[in-house]
């Protein structure tokens, strides 16, 4: 596209002004395709730029779009309205010719937290021409990829091993005790794959693009022992640049701020401690957060709020620290983060050494550590009785802890909804839509993303077999993992994933004897990328470092302005 505009651009710059030509009216076509890119670069440069615009335009107006006008040395003249209002130039890459093509955009961003898509309305004029398109933007993340790793090593925190963030392909590379995961033959992948690794492979399937940021030639390997076996490849594996991972997700903590009415308008819900949510068919969740005391914060600790639409804080029947929990709407288009509790007696959910009504923590501070909460037939524990302690759990990273951020999800779905933790996310049961062309769920962990599955020795302790997740997974600093995966006699089933899932290390999901096409332990892969995360996202979710907009969808529509700018 970049290449197409530049092209018509050369044209009608370097041409003569003239009045209402076939000329003039490409030319301003290519002028609006211009703005198009140019506001698409301004994105690129600042993720927050979708919060600038001119809020009298009527077409920012008719959306219910919140903007303001850019000031000092960020004014941009595109955001001109009227005949009396400003155009941004269109370079004509010859200091000594002068613009003779012109642009000016108006912003519709009153999806953006919801979908992640910013619309744009650009028109560029040419002479006494004006044309005008419509554009749909969305960032290129972690979302557009049914499966992307950041590093192909096990978690160093989990395996062990050193020098594990480092890519095989760049120098220095890792240390030679991380433990490499290899892509096997009982992984098939029905949708695009992206490694900022080199990959390694042995007989697996890719149905759909492969890309790699590795720079050698070739750019996987066959791992020792594999013979001639290599991938089934639908294209590729073809050089992407790094996507680069941030190193936490506390900048969606600020989505659930209650006085940033500028950058956050709908702020979301904010639970503290282990949080356990039961999604409902019926478009309600259930909420049990023993530890929350305020679901929303602000600056000053009297201004954090509890609204209701976040679930009453408290042990009255019906709250969120009730036995029961709190049943309440799923947050419309919204974000929920469950945090670690805090540790500053200043914070508004800080407990000191106390713990909340009806809840215990058990061994605490070992790798045993656990919570037990409720009685009789709400009674919830984690660890379950006679389970054994994941062999991941250590005494300063728990599998279960007292007062972790850890969201325990399952359930089936009615909404748009984005849950992230400070710690892990454990999926604990099944996780569907109700409506597979409606519904959207993000699950972000800041650790660990945990198909939960728990032992006794070789016994599974929940009688499931296979799981299905329907999700966009995202693990900022550590990885997507099933738990025990190496444990039991026999196979736990499929592991269905409808969604996409990015990760920083790759994580197990289950043991393979060498050739087999069924594993031997944890679960076999059934991983489907769910084709609307191309052009929608889960609402808020979490994007690369830096990030470059892609133009989902092009619309030319009437002129929105008249040659002399009305």
């Amino acid at each position: 596209m970049i290449i197409m505009i530049a092209a018509s651009l050369s044209i009608t710059t370097s041409g003569v002004t003239r009045a209402d030509t076939d000329q003039d009216r490409i030319g301003a076509e290519a002028a609006a395709y211009a703005g198009v890119a140019e506001y698409q670069s301004r994105l690129s440069n600042d993720s927050t730029y979708q919060k600038f615009g001119n809020p009298a335009s009527v077409f920012t107006v008719a959306t219910g779009s919140r903007v303001s006008l850019p000031t000092g040395a960020l004014t941009n003249p595109a955001f001109g309205l009227s005949a009396s209002g400003s155009w941004a130039d269109v370079p004509t890459g010859d200091a000594t010719v002068p613009p003779t093509a012109s642009f000016r955009y108006e912003v519709d961003n009153s999806s953006y937290d919801r979908s992640g898509v910013v619309k744009i309305r650009s028109t560029g004029r040419v002479g006494n021409v004006t044309r005008t398109v419509v554009a749909d933007l969305k960032q290129e993340g972690f979302i557009n990829f049914l499966f992307l790793t950041d590093f192909e090593t096990a978690d160093p925190d989990l395996a062990g091993g050193t020098n594990c963030a480092r890519y095989l392909w760049a120098t220095p590379t890792r240390g030679t005790d991380c433990d490499t995961i290899n892509f096997l033959a009982v992984d098939t992948f029905n949708g695009p794959v992206h490694s900022n690794d080199q990959m390694t492979v042995c007989g697996s399937t890719f149905n759909g693009a492969v890309t790699s940021s590795s720079t050698k030639r070739p750019n996987y390997t066959r791992p020792s022992g594999c013979g001639s076996a290599r991938g089934q490849f639908g294209s590729g594996p073809l050089y992407h640049s790094v996507v680069p991972m941030p190193p936490t997700n506390a900048e969606m903590k600020k989505e659930t701020r209650n006085d940033l009415s500028d950058d956050v308008p709908r702020p979301g819900c904010l639970y503290t401690g282990p949080t356990t949510i039961t999604l409902l068919a019926s478009g309600k969740m259930n909420v049990v957060s023993p530890y929350t005391k305020f679901t929303r914060t602000a600056s000053t600790k009297a201004g954090a709020s509890k609204p209701a639409e976040c679930g009453t804080p408290g042990t009255a029947s019906g709250s969120l620290g009730s036995v029961g929990g709190a049943e309440i709407n799923v947050l419309d288009y919204n974000l929920i983060f469950v945090q670690n509790v805090p540790t500053a007696s200043s914070d508004p959910n800080y407990w000191g050494t106390a713990d909340p009504q009806n809840f215990t923590c058990n061994n605490r501070g070992s790798s045993s550590e656990g919570w037990s909460f409720g009685s009789g037939s709400t009674f919830t524990r984690y660890p379950l009785t006679n389970e054994t302690i994941p062999s991941t759990s250590a005494s300063d990273a728990p599998a279960y802890g007292c007062k972790d951020g850890d969201a325990y999800v399952k359930g089936q779905l009615d909404g748009a909804l984005t849950i992230a933790a400070e710690n892990y996310v454990y999926v604990t049961g099944n996780i569907t839509y109700v409506d597979t062309a409606e519904s959207i769920l993000g699950l972000v962990g800041n650790n660990a993303v945990w198909v939960w599955n728990p032992m006794n020795g070789s016994t599974s302790l929940i009688g499931d077999r296979g799981r299905t997740i329907n999700a966009a997974l995202l693990s900022v600093a550590h990885t997507f993992m099933v738990q025990n995966h190496d444990k039991g006699s026999s196979n736990r089933g499929t592991l269905t994933i409808n969604g996409a899932i990015a990760q920083k290390y790759r994580g197990t999901v289950s043991t393979s004897a060498s050739g087999a096409t069924s594993p031997s332990t944890g679960y076999a892969k059934n991983y489907n990328y769910d084709k609307r995360l191309l052009v929608t996202a889960p609402p808020k979710f979490l994007s690369p470092v830096s990030t470059t907009y892609g133009v989902t969808q092009f619309a030319n529509v009437p002129a929105a302005f008249k040659p002399d700018g009305s």
